[in-house]
């Protein structure tokens, strides 16, 4: 039974000894608040953010819907209510109840 049960080996995790985290998002905070200012140029998308706009700007299955709103709630069940009278019409031959 070993041999089809096997554990998959640990995966590579690289702990940082010497990082000072409050001091990077300081920085990261100071860097907003520049660039909301105006003192600094807007930042830039990075190369993986083009790459993958790239290929979603040349295939269609894989843009979002932009402005397309899904059918609501309401809206099917009045499509409900009128497809029970089409089949109430459809068994009984009258229109009224």
């Amino acid at each position: 039974m070993g041999f089809f049960a096997q554990r998959k080996p640990r995966g590579f995790q690289h702990q940082w000894i010497y990082v000072d985290e409050r001091k990077e998002k300081l920085q990261k905070i100071e860097e907003k608040a520049k660039r909301d200012l105006g003192l600094l140029p807007p930042e830039e998308t990075t190369h993986e953010e083009r790459i993958r706009g790239a290929f979603v700007e040349q295939t269609k299955h894989l843009k979002r819907r932009k402005g397309k709103k899904p059918v609501s709630f309401a809206v099917l069940l009045v499509l409900l209510a009128v497809m029970l009278y089409v089949l109430y019409y459809l068994v009984t031959g009258r229109l009224t109840f």
